[in-house]
């Protein structure tokens, strides 16, 4: 009998390649926001999944033995996403991690990046740092987990790759700036899938990190060179020290034809040298790994040939959903328990004299305007789906509330309690928008804002 393997992210660039060459392998269940309409692959199961939820990852999850978990910042599901790239990658590998362990998964495979070796957390770029809080939250609870760093990964269909391409082929002279003297191990989209599938379902894999890459050590300036030669083109490539962060980011995004919000993390991440530290090096098996040129090679041959998608079903949405997720600090590591309490206090009080919380004997809230009898918002709390980590309140009734089925908001522990994420799930304003979007979506950022000042400055028992 096949293990079943679940891709999380099985519509990107490795999830498809990784489908193409184990569908006969491994019976694979690719998860989606949307239901297959129609399928390419008759092997391969496709599920519909809310990865915001955890009720619907983890139904998701059933019956899976392993999970890759090839998700980076998700695009916005919804109208309005209030929240940083960081916080939701947070949220969704926390939400994932804990469905994997309602499901007793076997293991999960996490393909991350490179960490710059001897660099403190702090100083790491926000793409890096959020795939290191990634990696840990997939590895905080009781299933085994393995950290797959990657660099820059050369083949058909990668973004990457396809950013370096294109500037090759549109600009006869590159004045480069001077994060292009960066170094890094680029690594071929073969030997990144052999090396997942060397990880995948085996024990001495459980737990550890590996950091891989060709031992070919290249700056960004010289594989632009050799992208160069394999393409046949004459470029002249030089660097100065002057051009900025930002007028990279222009420059690289225009000219490689490639959307802001992947430019921007990457070109934040190039001021640092991306080297496999040997502590973290591949050693399941060897590897014939190939050089650079050879990748950029064999991307080219095969860029007609990306597998293709299956046809998905439109999904039927709720207009004006709003998300919004922000992170709260727990210096003095209380529960999220404790800060869901805390908040039920602090924002009548806040509101001196405007806003009054009522509570009745189950933990149900609603918040009043000062004399008002009908509630602006009203939360029923689920105590079945809540924990002393997690605190859940579905957004049931309110004048404020546009539709009371759906959406719901959490207060949850995050990275072994060191941060604690709030979060608005779904919600439907019952504002216009335009005017929802003035007021009481500025106003929800601002109370949260000082919510965060004011469990940094709390001095209380």
């Amino acid at each position: 009998m096949k293990p079943t393997v679940a891709i999380a992210g099985a519509g990107g660039y490795v999830g498809r390649w990784f489908i193409d060459r184990f569908k006969d392998r491994y019976h694979i269940v690719a998860l989606s926001r949307s239901d297959v309409a129609v399928p390419v692959d008759s092997e391969v199961e496709w599920r519909k999944v809310e990865m915001f939820s955890i009720t619907s990852t983890s139904e998701a999850l059933q019956g899976v033995d392993y999970a890759l978990y090839l998700i980076h910042s998700m695009g916005a599901t919804t109208r309005l996403n209030q929240g940083s790239f960081e916080d939701t990658d947070l949220l969704l590998a926390d939400n994932f991690v804990r469905a994997a362990e309602i499901n007793q998964l076997k293991q999960i495979i996490y393909l991350g990046g490179i960490i710059p070796e001897g660099k403190k957390e702090e100083d790491l770029s926000a793409h890096l740092r959020s795939r290191l809080e990634v990696e840990k939250t997939l590895g905080s609870r009781s299933v085994p987990m393995t950290a797959v760093r990657a660099g820059i990964i050369v083949g058909p269909g990668g973004s990457s790759f396809s950013m370096i391409q294109k500037l090759v082929q549109k600009l006869p002279i590159m004045v480069c700036p001077s994060w292009t003297g960066s170094k890094t191990q680029a690594i071929s989209l073969q030997n990144n899938l052999d090396i997942l599938q060397s990880c995948l379902g085996n024990p001495k894999a459980f737990g550890k990190i590996y950091e891989i890459g060709s031992p070919e050590v290249l700056t960004y300036k010289s594989m632009l060179q050799q992208t160069a030669d394999v393409l046949g083109k004459k470029r002249f490539i030089f660097s100065v020290p002057f051009l900025s962060v930002g007028f990279s980011k222009l420059w690289v995004g225009y000219f490689g034809e490639s959307p802001a919000k992947l430019v921007a993390p990457l070109i934040e991440s190039l001021k640092h040298d991306m080297l496999v530290a040997s502590k973290y090096r591949f050693d399941l098996k060897e590897i014939a790994y190939d050089s650079y040129s050879e990748s950029v090679r064999h991307a080219l041959a095969f860029e007609n040939a990306i597998p293709r998608l299956p046809k998905f079903k439109k999904n039927e949405r709720i207009l004006n959903t709003v998300r919004s997720i922000q992170r709260l600090p727990n210096t003095r590591h209380q529960s999220a328990l404790w800060i869901a309490n805390r908040y039920k206090v602090w924002l009548p009080t806040f509101f001196r004299f405007l806003i009054r919380a009522e509570e009745n004997s189950r933990g149900d809230l609603g918040f009043f305007l000062a004399y008002g009898k009908k509630p602006m918002l009203q939360l029923t709390w689920i105590p079945d789906r809540s924990d002393i980590k997690r605190q859940l309140f579905y957004i049931s009734g309110g004048w404020l509330v546009k539709r009371f089925d759906y959406g719901w908001l959490e207060f949850r522990e995050v990275l072994g309690g060191k941060y604690v994420i709030s979060a608005i799930h779904e919600f439907v304003p019952r504002l216009p928008w335009f005017v929802y979007i003035l007021t009481q979506a500025k106003i929800h950022l601002w109370v949260m804002k000082s919510f965060r000042k004011y469990l940094e400055q709390y001095k209380g028992s």
